[in-house]
């Protein structure tokens, strides 16, 4: 009994009834947000935060076209479209059930009565012609159920369109970022192609060396070693640049023309450099970075924030419902048109006919079942609750996790070109040592896997620090203002 409305509010109601309609759903207050009040800063000097949707935002010619085929093809995105389409209907079926529902109706009968059955002995006939207006069930909605049920479906409306933002969002950073993976393995590609050529000249000058005898036989299979690893490094890249581009197809829709994917600046692989394998890539899309002391309000810009806020509205108008269920229910049933035993009498005077027969419902026993409805119905609302809380505690984590990567990046960038540029000079200075006989080949071999794992993990550096972009973009809700 502890859920059922107390004698005081049923009396409040009741009065406030003679007044007007009332409605049972709880005051909606918008919750705090359970995080703290502001953003975290990635003290980066020479960013700024861009007022753009993701078409200003995105630099890269090419990168721009794959993301508008992939809008325009991609299925999950239709998907979403599709479920929009089909909250909006539900919204309409909901609120159709604030107006009246009303019927044209005209129909005729005739009818022959035996005479063993009437009192003259001869058989009778009947006709009947009518022709009215029919207004069925129409609840009059005085404790707000049929409008908290239609606020209810408004909001698993606005909660779609917000799914469906969050989705084009989603989709257009993931397309970036297999666009921009596809970009960094064919740079590594490239890479260890230009290795394996380089190495391969290496063991053709060895062999030579061996068949004249001046290089041992331990030289000779160190240096076909090195080949054989570089071969497995090409043969894997292009497998992974083939995946890459069938990962991409499948985001976009449709396979990109090839004039769209990324294509590294060629190089000629006898003269191939530490500068060239790994020349820094162009930014493909804008940084955008918040400010110092930036609200954490602004998280409820993001689609996940706005569509867990739009379902904790939609459980709050499902109470208001729920608690309505205890009250009578008084609905109308009418009709007014005419009648006529003639079909020429149909519309002439004296000749109108109506009916009106209202209806009131009252809940008396139930076997519990409208308690147990609001109980679920205020459930419901907690689970909501909490799982806005969560979605927003999450976007903090996010946004907080992305600034704090950005802080350190220039930092690993520098850092890795000051290393690769120590191991390219000690990859050039243990070749000079080999060739002069004062070093043996182990040491080359050394060199040159630090000097290429120096060059791989850069491309990877600048790779995230390029998808760290389209994080920040993200995780803000796809920029300040979505165009």
């Amino acid at each position: 009994m502890r859920h059922a409305l107390p004698l005081r509010s049923l009396t409040l109601i009741a009065a406030a009834v003679l007044a007007g309609c009332v409605n049972l759903a709880p005051d909606y207050q918008a919750p705090a947000l359970p995080v703290p009040a502001t953003l975290p800063s990635a003290n980066v000097e020479a960013a700024t935060p861009l007022d753009a949707g993701w078409r200003d935002f995105f630099v890269e010619p090419k990168l721009r076209a794959v993301i508008e085929l992939a809008l325009a093809n991609n299925r999950d995105l239709r998907v979403a479209a599709l479920n929009i389409e089909r909250a909006r209907a539900q919204y309409g079926i909901a609120r159709a059930g604030l107006f009246p529902t009303i019927d044209a109706g005209a129909g005729g009968s005739r009818s022959r009565t035996p005479g063993s059955l009437s009192t003259g002995g001869e058989p009778r006939y009947a006709t009947q012609y009518s022709a009215d207006l029919g207004l069925t069930s129409y609840e009059i909605d005085l404790f707000g159920r049929v409008r908290n049920l239609s606020e209810a479906a408004l909001q698993s409306f606005f909660q779609t369109e917000a799914t469906q933002r969050g989705t084009q969002i989603s989709l257009v950073a993931s397309v970036a970022t297999a666009w921009l993976q596809l970009a960094a393995d064919e740079q590594r590609l490239q890479l260890a192609r230009h290795t394996l050529e380089s190495q391969r000249r290496s063991f053709d000058l060895i062999q030579r060396g061996h068949g004249l005898g001046a290089q041992s036989g331990l030289a000779l299979a160190q240096a076909q070693s090195t080949v054989d690893a570089a071969r497995a490094d090409a043969a894997a890249f292009d497998s992974q640049v083939e995946q890459d581009r069938n990962a991409l197809a499948l985001l976009v829709g449709a396979t990109p023309p090839a004039e769209l994917l990324p294509t590294p600046a060629a190089t000629d692989p006898g003269t191939a450099t530490a500068s060239a394998a790994t020349a820094e890539p162009a930014p493909a899309a804008r940084l955008l970075v918040p400010p110092a002391g930036l609200p954490s309000s602004v998280l409820q810009q993001r689609p996940d924030v706005l569509a867990a806020e739009h379902a904790l509205r939609a459980s709050n108008a499902d109470i208001g419902a729920a608690r309505a269920a205890f009250f009578p229910r008084i609905a109308l049933t009418a009709s007014a048109g005419t009648a006529s035993s003639t079909l020429s009498g149909l519309f002439a005077s004296g000749s109108s006919a109506w009916s009106f027969a209202p209806s009131i419902s009252v809940p008396i026993f139930d076997g519990g079942a409208n308690r147990a409805n609001l109980r679920v119905a205020e459930a419901q609302q907690k689970i909501q609750l909490a799982s806005y809380e969560k979605t927003v505690q999450t976007a903090f984590r996010e946004v907080a996790d992305a600034l704090a990567e950005r802080r350190t990046l220039a930092e690993r960038l520098d850092a890795q070109r000051s290393l690769l540029d120590a191991t390219s000079r000690s990859f050039s200075l243990s070749q000079s040592l080999f060739r002069s006989g004062a070093s043996s080949y182990l040491d080359v071999l050394d060199a040159q896997r630090a000097y290429y794992a120096a060059q791989q993990t850069l491309i990877g550096l600048q790779l995230t620090e390029q998808t760290n972009r389209l994080t920040i973009y993200k995780v803000l809700g796809g920029g300040w203002k979505e165009s």
